[in-house]
C-alpha cells in the first residue's frame, strides 16, 4: 500500500459516514461504503467506523471488521463520547485503532481530533495521519470544551428550529442571514440536516434533562419530523429535501414578498445620522452610483463623516477592492448637510441614528413633514420596533425595516424586515435596492432581534454562562467553537468585536420585549462592562486589546 492508492471502507453511512464518503470521493481515494456490513470493506487499508454513538454496537462492527479485514488494516473511530481504550480492546485488535472525533459531520474547514491510545501501533497512527492529510479538514486538539461547544451548538439549533417553525422567515432566508450575517460555515436548518434531526433531538434531550431550561426541550417540529423520520440528508428528506446524489431538491420557499411586484424607481438617496452605519451606507450607496445626501445634526458632523466615507474609499483603493475612478465618481454622488429640508427630493431615506425609540420617533415625524409623498422610509434598526418608526409617520405603508450588518461595506447581508402596514412595492424596492448595492436581502417580519440578532445573543449569552459557572475557560470555549464548529472565531473573540456594551443593550431589549429569558444579560457581562471593558474598542473586554 502507498499513500497515493490506499483503499478506505467507511461502515455507517448516516450523517458522519456519508460525510466521510464524500470528502474521501473528493480528495480522490478509492472507497468501500457500506451501510451495515462490515464484511463489505474486506479489502480496505484503513476503515472507519462510524456507526451510532452506542458502545454495544460500535464493539461489534469493529470486531466484525477486524475478523474480516487484513491483521494491518487501520480501525478508525468515530466515537466522539466513548473510552476509546475500551473499544480498542473490545475490537480484538487495541494496537491497530485510532479515533477520530468530530462536532458536526466534516466538510471542509472542519476541525477533528486524531486519538490514539497507549495501546495504539505508531504506524497505525501514522497512516490515520497520511489519510487526513488529504483531506481538506483541519487537525485540531478539541479538548475537554468540545462537548460544551456542541451544547452550544444544539441550543442555538433548536432556537432556529423554533424560529422557521413559528413562520417568521423561510428557511433559506434563515440559512443565508447566519451565513451572511455572522461568516458561519452554514446555516443552522442546512447544518441540522446533515448533522441528523434525530441526533440532534437526542442530544437536546440529554441536555435538557442536564439544564431543566425550557430552550433545550426539542422544538415541537424537531420532534414531529423524527417521528415522521424525516432525519435530514442521510435519509434525503429532513428541513430540507434532497436528490440521490445529496442536492437540495426542495422548492424555495417564500414568506411577506410578492416578487412579481414592480420596485419603484431609486436614484436619489438620503442618509440620517453620522456614525460608524451611516457612513458605511453611505459609501455603499454612492459607490453604486446613488446621488446620496447625508444629514447630520451639524455641518461640521456632516463633512466630517463625508471625510471618514473618503478615507475609507482610499483605503479600499490601496487594497484593490475599487478603482481610483470609482472613489472619485463616489465623491461626486456625496453631499454633507445639516438641513432635513434637502431630504425632500429623495426616493429612499435611511435612518441611521442612535438606537433610542424617542430620537427614531424625532427623525421619522420629520422626515414625514419634509419629504415628497411617495419616498420611502428605512430604518437600520437591529433591535427596536420598526412598526414604532412606521406609526410616527403619517405614511406607515411607505415604511420598512433595512438592517444593514457593520461593516456595511463588507457585510453582504441585509434584512429587510416588513410591518403589518407595508406595501409590496415597497418591500420590492427595498430588495432591490440592496441587491442594487450588492448586497443578499432577507426577508422577516417586525420582531425585536429580526434572524440574526434574535439567534445570534442567545448563543453568546449561553456561552457566557458557561464561563461564569466555572466549567471551562473563556480560551477553551473559543478554541472549541472555531475548531470543531469550524466557526470564524469563538463567542467570546466576537463579543469583543461587537462590544459588550453594544451587545448587553440589544440583550436587554430582546429580554424586555420578547420577554425572552435566554437573553438576559450575565452578572459578568454587566460587572466588566462597568469596568470600562467593552471589547477591542476599548483595548480590553473578555480578552486584552493592546493598542498598537
Amino acid at each position: 500500500m502507498t499513500e497515493q492508492n490506499v483503499t478506505v471502507g467507511v461502515v455507517g453511512l448516516g450523517s458522519v459516514g456519508q460525510a466521510c464518503v464524500e470528502l474521501l470521493t473528493e480528495s480522490g481515494i478509492a472507497v468501500i461504503a457500506a451501510d451495515s456490513d462490515p464484511a463489505a470493506v474486506a479489502g480496505a487499508d484503513l476503515v472507519i467506523e462510524a456507526v451510532p454513538e452506542d458502545e454495544e454496537i460500535k464493539a461489534s462492527v469493529l470486531r466484525a471488521v477486524a475478523a474480516s479485514c487484513s491483521p494491518d488494516t487501520v480501525l478508525i473511530s468515530t466515537t466522539a463520547t466513548l473510552s476509546l481504550a475500551s473499544l480498542a480492546a473490545a475490537s480484538g485488535r487495541p494496537t491497530r485503532l485510532v479515533g477520530l472525533r468530530f462536532l458536526v459531520p466534516p466538510g471542509t474547514g472542519t476541525g477533528f481530533e486524531l486519538m490514539t491510545t497507549t495501546m495504539t501501533d505508531p504506524d497505525a497512527a501514522d497512516a490515520a495521519k497520511a489519510l487526513l492529510a488529504r483531506l481538506p479538514l483541519r487537525q485540531r486538539e478539541l479538548g475537554h470544551a468540545h462537548r460544551l461547544a456542541w451544547d452550544l451548538l444544539l441550543a442555538y439549533l433548536n432556537r432556529s428550529v423554533a424560529l422557521y417553525e413559528a413562520g417568521y422567515a423561510t428557511r433559506e432566508d434563515i440559512d443565508t442571514a447566519m451565513r451572511l450575517g455572522c461568516g458561519l460555515p452554514s446555516g443552522p436548518l442546512a447544518l441540522l440536516d446533515r448533522i441528523g434531526l434525530d441526533v440532534a433531538a437526542t442530544g437536546l434531550t440529554d441536555l435538557h434533562q442536564r439544564t431543566g431550561r425550557a430552550a433545550h426541550a426539542p422544538a415541537g417540529l424537531l420532534s414531529r419530523m423524527v417521528d415522521d423520520q424525516h432525519f435530514g440528508a442521510k435519509v434525503s428528506r429532513g428541513i430540507y429535501a434532497y436528490t440521490p446524489s445529496g442536492e437540495v431538491a426542495s422548492a424555495a420557499e417564500r414568506i411577506g414578498v410578492d416578487h412579481d411586484v414592480t420596485a419603484r424607481e431609486v436614484t436619489g438617496i438620503g442618509l440620517v445620522g453620522s456614525g460608524t452605519m451611516a457612513r458605511g451606507i453611505a459609501q455603499v450607496t454612492s459607490i453604486s452610483g446613488l446621488d446620496t445626501v447625508l444629514v447630520a445634526r451639524t455641518k461640521e458632523k456632516a463633512d466630517a463623516a463625508i471625510e471618514a466615507v473618503d478615507a475609507s474609499m482610499v483605503r479600499a483603493v490601496r487594497r484593490g477592492q475599487i478603482t481610483p475612478d470609482q472613489r472619485r465618481a463616489a465623491l461626486t454622488n456625496l453631499h454633507p448637510s445639516c438641513d432635513f429640508e434637502e431630504l425632500a427630493d429623495r426616493d429612499v431615506v435611511v435612518e441611521a441614528v442612535a438606537e433610542d425609540d424617542e430620537v427614531k420617533a424625532e427623525v421619522f415625524a420629520q422626515l414625514d413633514r419634509v419629504c415628497r409623498p411617495g419616498t420611502i422610509f428605512t430604518t437600520t434598526t437591529s433591535s427596536l420596533s420598526v412598526t414604532d418608526c412606521a406609526e410616527a409617520t403619517e405614511r406607515r405603508a411607505d415604511v420598512v425595516g433595512m438592517h444593514f450588518f457593520n461593516p456595511a461595506p463588507a457585510m453582504m447581508l441585509v434584512e429587510v424586515c416588513r410591518t403589518e402596514f407595508v406595501s409590496e412595492d415597497v418591500l420590492a424596492t427595498a430588495h432591490a435596492l440592496a441587491r442594487r448595492l450588492g448586497k443578499t436581502p432577507v426577508d422577516c417580519s417586525d420582531r425585536a432581534g429580526f434572524i440574526v440578532n434574535y439567534l445570534l445573543f442567545p448563543y453568546l449569552n449561553d456561552a457566557v454562562r458557561l464561563v461564569e459557572s466555572g466549567v471551562a475557560t473563556i480560551e477553551e470555549i473559543d478554541a472549541a467553537v472555531e475548531s470543531g464548529l469550524g466557526y470564524p472565531v469563538g463567542p467570546f473573540t466576537l463579543m469583543d468585536s461587537i462590544g459588550l456594551d453594544v451587545g448587553e443593550a440589544i440583550q436587554r431589549r430582546l429580554h424586555e420585549v420578547n420577554h425572552d429569558p435566554d437573553v438576559k444579560p450575565t452578572a459578568m457581562l454587566t460587572q466588566l462592562i462597568k469596568l470600562g471593558r467593552l471589547g477591542r474598542k476599548t483595548g480590553a473586554g473578555f480578552y486584552a486589546h493592546p493598542r498598537r
